[in-house]
């Protein structure tokens, strides 16, 4: 599906032309820290050269002082502690980090993943009731608890005290715990946002060393699994959470921790860690354990501190992933050959699917992946439970929340974001539930939101790109939602007779550019065969692309790796 080209531009000639001089850097460096908000030399070296002192006083996050002396009362009177948290990789790191770090000096403290399918997502009464049977006074909720105001009520009536860490939006109503933490609440002064989870669960242990003057490393050593949660939960890699993900992610390649060095040994993978190895490699195997068995495994891995343990729970959980894996292509097959056989798929503007076969824990996945072939708003749903329930997934820029809550009369539940969300129904109202979000999406779509967009940093001629430029980019990792990959454009580059197609039709080139100084660049644009007879035929072609160090045989050079192309225009 071809895409709309972007090109991001700015209004502020005068703050790059500053930097330049600043920073002695090139134009291209200055309007792409321009675009990441960076303005001045204290911005610029706060980007390029992250510190702990960068970090901010956990204290001044509304009910800190409140959790932190519970949590010192509860050590003190030795009561039993659970640590709480949703199934997903957030989740799981941030009980893994905050069992971790209590159990460093006090025993008696325990974790709890409530089950997908048996509990549901956050705070259970089922979890609450083991609380209350096995002896817990006082549970962490992390990763969730924000919107569970009937769930604290329920464990207040049973003596059991509540501290929840959360970092989404809270509703009208806070829940009545002994302490709330969540930088999203309207009052709370807390002076950054974005903190995912585990990153939330870090701020409270980093509290707890500063009120017991303790050594920072007890708590720093953990950063590794906040690293991960940042990279699987998609938040934004500015401000603190650059900081905690460049520590993290120096941590990760230094020393990981048993259960993620056994993750990397199994999947062999001996380079470098940044973020996207998390996202791609390491963020889907944890998930998978709480998507086909429990989130429980996921835990049990990334505390493990024994590399034999770690090894057997790793080979499991990759196992599950595997089957993960082939449930997710199974399903998407089959989502595909339906969309393929019904006459009206070309004529709509959203997608609905509905199998009472399908696995609930990838329902999600696959209609992510049902975007990429039928760009628009899509929900996959199977039976649970003997009701539909599913996944929604969003197109750029369109509020598929929205336009599903406009459906609300024919649901029995939902819940979720612009982008995404779950959603539950009678098997009945289907039919119905489709015919209406189809209405409203038609209704509201335009036809730039049906077409895919890639935004491009800036255009450049390829003579621009230096040794020098590709070290600074370097440094501009790690990479994440508002600091992406730079992307770049050249226009009416050739290839130099080099062309050839390799793997599965993945096009390798040499370009060069009419006009410029430049000789030649390596280039490869994977899944792009079919261009390879532009360039025979020596046709002038606009490319965007990343520019990255490629090494093969001990011998490093530049490439282009080339994301989207088209005839120059």
């Amino acid at each position: 599906m071809a895409k709309r080209w972007k090109i991001l531009s700015h209004e502020k000639p005068e703050a790059v032309a500053l930097l330049q001089e600043l920073l002695g850097v090139d134009r291209v460096v200055a309007n792409l820290l321009v675009q990441r908000g960076i303005l001045n030399y204290d911005d610029s070296k706060a980007f390029f050269r992250p510190t702990y002192d960068m970090l901010h006083d956990p204290f001044l996050m509304k009910g800190m002082d409140k959790a932190i002396d519970r949590i010192t009362k509860a050590i003190q009177n030795n009561e039993k502690i659970m640590v709480y948290g949703d199934y997903d990789v957030d989740g799981t790191t941030s009980v893994a980090l905050v069992y971790s770090f209590f159990k460093q000096f006090y025993a008696n403290v325990g974790y709890y993943i409530p089950d997908r399918y048996a509990e549901g997502y956050g705070i259970s009464f089922k979890g609450i009731d083991y609380a209350k049977e096995h002896g817990y006074s006082l549970i962490i909720a992390l990763d969730c608890g924000i919107k569970a105001v009937d769930k604290v009520a329920y464990a207040n009536e049973k003596q059991v005290d509540f501290i929840i860490c959360d970092h989404h939006l809270p509703g009208d109503e806070i829940p009545a715990a002994l302490a709330v933490l969540d930088p999203k609440q309207i009052d709370c002064p807390y002076p950054y946002k974005e903190l995912a989870g585990c990153g939330i669960g870090f701020k409270l242990a980093q509290a707890y060393t500063i009120r017991h003057h303790m050594n920072p490393e007890s708590v720093y050593q953990y950063l590794d699994l906040v690293v991960t949660s940042i990279a699987a939960d998609i938040v934004p890699i500015t401000g603190e959470n650059r900081v905690l993900a460049f520590y993290g992610l120096k941590q990760l390649n230094k020393e990981p921790r048993p259960g993620i060095k056994a993750l990397l040994t199994i999947n062999k993978i001996d380079r470098e860690l940044d973020i996207s190895t998390l996202v791609f490699v390491i963020g889907p195997r944890i998930n998978a354990a709480g998507r086909l068995e429990h989130g429980s495994k996921a835990v049990d891995l990334l505390v493990s501190q024994n590399e034999v343990d770690a090894m057997e729970i790793a080979q499991a959980v990759n196992n599950t992933n595997s089957q993960r894996r082939d449930l997710d292509f199974g399903t998407t097959d089959e989502a595909l050959q339906l969309l393929e056989q019904d006459p009206m798929t070309p004529f709509r503007k959203s997608t609905v699917l509905f199998s009472e076969t399908w696995h609930k824990g990838v329902i999600g996945i696959v209609a992510s992946r049902l975007i990429e072939k039928y760009y628009r708003p899509t929900i996959v749903l199977t039976e649970s439970g003997g009701k539909a329930t599913g996944s929604a997934r969003s197109v750029k820029d369109f509020d598929v929340y929205s336009a599903i809550e406009k459906c609300s009369d024919l649901l029995e539940q939902f819940g979720g974001h612009k982008f995404a969300a779950g959603l539950t129904l009678k098997k009945e109202n289907v039919t119905a539930f489709r015919n209406r979000f189809e209405d409203i999406v038609s209704a509201s779509i335009t036809d730039d939101m049906l077409q895919p967009e890639i935004e491009i940093d800036l255009e450049i001629s390829l003579d621009e790109i230096s040794d020098k430029l590709v070290r600074i980019l370097k440094q501009f990792a790690p990479h994440g939602p508002h600091n992406m990959t730079p992307l770049f454009c050249s226009r009416g580059v050739l290839d130099t007779g080099f062309v050839r197609i390799v793997g599965n039709n993945h096009l390798k080139l040499e370009l060069y550019q009419p006009g410029t100084q430049l000789q030649k660049m390596q280039a490869i644009a994977y899944d792009k065969g079919d261009f390879a007879h532009f360039f025979q035929k020596q046709i002038p072609m606009d490319i965007v692309y990343k520019i990255k160090e490629n090494e093969y045989r001990g011998h490093v050079s530049v490439q282009l790796m080339i994301e989207d192309i088209r005839p120059a225009q």
